[in-house]
């Protein structure tokens, strides 16, 4: 997967790593800001009680 990944980006080998870096940042950028506060709401914290002694 990865190798046809390289393969059909465009250009010399420093230019595909910038542009998979930039593919790696939009990526977390776009599982930060809307993926897990979406999923947030569909995960329920189990409830839970601290008793001082």
């Amino acid at each position: 997967m990865y190798g046809a990944l390289w393969r059909m980006l465009p250009g010399p080998w420093w230019a595909r790593v910038a542009v998979l870096l930039l593919l790696v940042a939009a990526v977390a950028v776009a599982l930060v800001f809307w993926v897990f506060p979406w999923a947030d709401h569909f995960i329920t914290p189990q409830e839970v009680t601290v008793e001082q002694p």
